[in-house]
């Protein structure tokens, strides 16, 4: 299995996020990516490469997924805020005013001049620090995503995209959760524009993948599948009930799977096994799978109970669905475990292929 990494990732340090309530330091740190990183070298299981992807190419990728008023917004967001005053290249940006919808007579057609404005409506949380090189580290997490989708198009089993900020939260046109560009997404639409017609997404994060969700919702040529903390009680908690099946051509190829706090490792593995009976009966001819480590007992910020060892398990039941397989690193908040616990469920993966 070849590993794309991100070599970029680190231009992405946020210094506090809002987290219930309070600024606090950030939970999504470079030392991630790092940790999987030096496990991959210490237990390796095929190349660790960066993506070789032009500009030009990149450029469509992100624009198959994500709006272009979007991806513009977060192309010069950092310039705006440090225009707005000097004195901000100091300190991160982070929303402090959002649009809710219609539903509340606000509008979100008309591009708002004002930056704090935009800032805003084009995120939805306020835990998701913006800084100098959140862009070019996003850029770099999506080249990794295309990267190994194309390797998997060139006739591999699977391939891993390693890079941080994560990805699953990004919607078409809105930030949060960490998460900028939303690379399952880039390579599940990358697979799809390379010819495999039917192409599922298996979200194993604690925490539902919203964003993916809303970019294939109407769609019935990517299936998706999350299993993650129940919405009622876990973030996001706007999106990811069992009720949401999709909508328009889409309808019944969204899945997801809620599981209460404090889930244990068989309820957890009943979940996984419904979500690859769904992948088998769609036929799938590729699979994505937003790799959340955040499931595992000692996450500070989740709540489901794996262990490190249960991830060799999960690893086996994923290769068992039988289907070329794209890695995307996601969440996981034990920094000091996730490299053990990324490397264990890959190296299940590739005993059982």
């Amino acid at each position: 299995m070849k590993t794309f990494h991100n070599p970029h990732h680190a231009l992405h340090q946020g210094r506090e996020e809002m987290f219930r309530g309070r600024m606090v330091p950030c939970h999504e740190v470079p030392a991630r990516l790092d940790f999987v990183l030096t496990e991959l070298q210490r237990r390796p299981l095929g190349e660790l490469l960066t993506p070789g992807i032009s500009d030009a190419e990149l450029d469509t990728a992100i624009a198959g997924v994500h709006s272009a008023r979007y991806t513009a917004f977060l192309a010069g967001a950092w310039d705006e805020w440090v225009a707005m005053d000097p004195a901000n290249a100091q300190r991160d940006a982070l929303p402090s005013v959002w649009p809710l919808g219609n539903r509340h007579a606000f509008r979100t057609d008309v591009l708002p001049q004002n930056f704090t404005a935009r800032l805003g409506l084009f995120s939805f949380d306020s835990g998701s620090p913006l800084m100098a090189g959140t862009w070019a580290a996003a850029r770099g997490g999506a080249a990794c995503a295309l990267a190994a989708a194309r390797e998997v198009l060139g006739g591999a089993r699977s391939a891993f995209a390693l890079t941080r900020p994560p990805g699953h939260h990004a919607g078409p046109d809105f930030f949060g959760g960490y998460c900028f560009l939303n690379n399952a997404a880039i390579a599940a639409q990358t697979l799809r524009d390379g010819g495999q017609q039917r192409v599922a997404v298996l979200d194993v994060d604690y925490h539902h993948g919203n964003g993916t969700q809303t970019i294939f919702y109407e769609r019935a040529d990517v299936l998706t599948v999350s299993i993650h903390g129940d919405p009622a009680t876990e973030y996001p908690f706007f999106l990811g009930h069992a009720d949401e099946r999709g909508a328009g051509a889409g309808l019944g190829f969204n899945l997801n799977l809620p599981l209460p706090r404090g889930t244990g490792f068989e309820a957890w593995c009943a979940a996984l096994d419904t979500a690859i009976d769904a992948i088998d009966d769609f036929n799938a001819d590729a699979l994505v799978v937003p790799m959340g480590l955040d499931t595992f007992e000692g996450d500070p910020i989740s709540g489901f109970t794996l262990k490190s060892e249960d991830y060799d398990t999960v690893g086996r039941m994923i290769a068992a669905a039988g289907v070329p397989t794209v890695f995307v690193f996601e969440g996981g908040y034990a920094v000091a475990e996730v490299g053990v616990n990324a490397v264990n469920l890959l190296e299940g993966f590739c005993r059982s292929i």
